[in-house]
Parts: structure tokens; sequence; C-alpha cells
């Protein structure tokens, strides 16, 4: 069994392999002061029903708790074989950036499993803390992208800054125009981000000179995608399957 973990700003999403197979996962809160044991801890209970892994693949957005899961492999998973995507590891990525140590390891694992998945050319829209827009060649390059804030930061944002505005349930209002300042901010906040969407991924296209397969994912994509007309697949695991893939690049 292979265990995956993905550790990004606000959750972290655990998944078990069984071959190409994702037979189990889970979205957890990261917490950026939880030590190596506590992680242990939960890995354990969630884990229970599980084989003992004998492969690990991880990466972190979040130095901190990198740190930590290091020591928890070493301590707690000393006999299995480990791999952390960061810098010298082999992704099979080329990556067409000014400084490629500055993109982070969850954008490098997305663009492998959408070209692994889809082929090129794609742009991948994560929906995490961020709204990362990867995107990927043709040949499998990474391009660039384009960052974004996030769903839930922007409507925190709004929420701490308006005094009259409060945090509303994220679905879909009845209707654009908005009868109630709930649903005002419901439809600013779903078909607002649908036109980001759009938008930025007409613009990329446009510079491609192509029609790019465009792959969302993320924790909050079922929020938006279904109102974005320029998505075409849904792949919630993206990164998962990612570090399953880099993880068999670097079994040797």
């Amino acid at each position: 069994m292979l265990l995956t973990i993905d550790v990004g700003n606000t959750n972290t999403v655990i998944g078990c392999f069984e071959g190409e197979h994702l037979a189990e996962s889970w979205r957890i809160k990261t917490d950026a002061r939880a030590t190596a044991d506590e992680i242990a801890l939960l890995l354990r209970g969630l884990l229970a029903d599980q084989p003992k892994p004998d492969g690990i693949a991880a990466c972190s957005t979040v130095p901190a708790v990198l740190h930590e899961l290091r020591w928890v492999f070493e301590r707690y998973y000393s006999d299995v074989a480990v791999v952390i995507v960061e810098p010298g590891v082999k992704t099979g990525v080329p990556i067409l950036y000014d400084n490629p140590r500055e993109v982070g390891a969850d954008r490098i694992v997305n663009a492998l499993a959408a070209f692994h998945l889809f082929g090129g050319p794609a742009i991948v829209v994560d929906f995490g803390t961020s709204t990362n827009f990867d995107v990927v060649s043709d040949r499998g390059e990474f391009l660039g992208g384009a960052l974004a804030p996030g769903i839930e930061i922007s409507v925190d944002a709004l929420a701490a800054r308006a005094a009259r505005l409060l945090k509303v349930e994220l679905v879909r209002p009845r209707s654009v125009i908005g009868k109630s300042t709930v649903e005002a901010l419901q439809s600013g906040i779903i078909f607002g981000f649908a036109g980001q969407i759009d938008g930025l991924v007409r613009r990329i296209a446009a510079e491609l000179d192509a029609d790019p397969v465009v792959v969302a994912t993320g924790g909050l994509a079922t929020l938006v995608m279904d109102e974005a007309e320029t998505i075409t697949e849904h792949e919630p695991d993206l990164t998962l399957i990612g570090l399953r893939l880099v993880f068999e690049r670097n079994r040797d």
C-alpha cells in the first residue's frame, strides 16, 4: 500500500493506493503547530484499518509541517521507502520558470498528473487557499501560470472588512440578481469566481494559441465548476495521483 500525503495551507489530504487504485482518502485541517508525535497519532488512527504502507509519497506547502513530517517518517516509518517532492526529486516535468525553486511542489505534481491523465496542453485550476492556474505544454512541460486569492480567503476578507456583510453558505443563489444580502453575496462569490476562471483560462488559451484541457481540482472546485464554461474535466484526487506517479519514478 502506498501512503500519499498532500499538505496544503488550509487542508491536508491523505490517500492510500493499492496499485493505481485510490482505496481510501481523508481531508483534514492543516495545523502548522502540530508536532511529529501528534501527526503520527493522527496517521495511526486513520490507517488503523489499512495495511501497513510499503511506500510513502508526500509534498507540502507548509515548511513547519514538512519539518515535522520528516521526523514522523524517520521515527515511525524508518523501514518504509519515502519520497518527498522537493528540488532534486525526479518528477519528469521540465519546469520552464525563471526560478524553478519558487514553484510549489503541489503545482508540479498536479501538472504531472494532468498530463498523465489528459495529455497536453492543459490548464490545472486548483481551488485551494489560493486559486492556482497551472499551464502544461503539449510536451508535459510546466510553463507557469497565474495565482489568485482563493474563495475562502476572499469570503473571510469580505466578512472581516465589511461590518454588515457576514459569511454565508456557499451555494448557488436563485439568480444572478440577488434579492437579499445573502443571495447578493452568493451571486458575487459563485458567479464572480466562475467569471474569473473563464476569463483567465481564455487569456491563457489565447497565449498558447491552442484549445487546452482544463482540469479542476481542489476541495472547493465543486462550488463553481458547474458555472464555469471553460472547465472540461474534474479530478478531485489529482495531487494524490501525481504523488503516486512521482513515487513510481523514484522508487529505485
